[in-house]
């Protein structure tokens, strides 16, 4: 992995509302990646970075819809019982929404989403057990549509505490139930699937400090580093 970057933070921090200078708002990620997807774990911003950017570039967005998984918040409930199931349901969900990406790429369009469906397999290897897993797996290699891949995939880490402190602010009721634990097994799980991954040019921002979602900044910044990316993978944190 190449080694981080010292990204040095630039102030005065600015909110969303601030517009961004003439210079900046020439830059556009989606004329080099048509098709990004940013990915992280549970509280990370994700689905927040990839409307920003949508919003900013006109991009179509492609997101998680959880609420429409009728056993999530079963799962969170009592998540032995209900794993396999809210699983598959998941999985279907993307392959129906990925299916859709050839049509609007043919007409030229931007994409961002926030879900990368190569790493359902951390959810499952984490909630499912030995027999479930296995079966999980079988009608995973059964699927045999051709998925598009993403031009460039922007990844979010958190340490477990920023994630669960991100959680609680959110509010979402199903989500109370959730543990640091599992926080931190998750986090650990997405850094080394993303030390591994390589279906994509890859981006890796570490949020603790550098935190393109709430701050415009750092958003700017993140735009920034996108165009210039060079290589098929970097690491960026900004220094304390």
């Amino acid at each position: 992995m190449q080694k981080p970057a010292a990204l040095r933070p630039r102030n005065p921090r600015r909110d969303y509302a601030s517009s961004p200078s003439n210079e900046r708002n020439t830059l556009n990620p989606f004329e080099r990646f048509a098709h990004i997807v940013v990915e992280g774990p549970i509280g990370v911003g994700k689905t927040s970075l990839a409307s920003a950017l949508a919003s900013r570039f006109g991009a179509q967005m492609q997101l998680e819809a959880p609420q429409d998984n009728p056993f999530l918040s079963r799962f969170y409930q009592e998540g032995e019982r209900w794993a396999l199931a809210t699983q598959l349901h998941f999985l279907f969900q993307r392959i129906d929404q990925l299916s859709q990406i050839d049509v609007s790429t043919q007409n030229n369009a931007y994409i961002v989403g926030d879900f990368l469906i190569e790493k359902d397999k951390l959810f499952a290897q984490l909630t499912l057990d030995d027999d479930e897993l296995a079966l999980y797996e079988r009608i995973v290699a059964a699927q045999s549509i051709s998925l598009p891949k993403p031009d460039l995939v922007i990844y979010l880490q958190a340490s477990a505490q920023h994630l669960l402190d991100r959680v609680s602010r959110r509010g979402i009721s199903m989500e109370k139930g959730i543990s640091a634990d599992y926080l931190g097994e998750l986090s650990e799980r997405y850094t080394r699937f993303f030390h591994h991954y390589d279906g994509s040019p890859l981006i890796i921002v570490n949020t603790d400090h550098w935190n393109p979602v709430d701050r415009s900044d750092d958003f700017e910044l993140l735009i920034e580093q996108t165009v210039g990316l060079r290589g098929r993978r970097a690491f960026f944190s900004l220094a304390d």
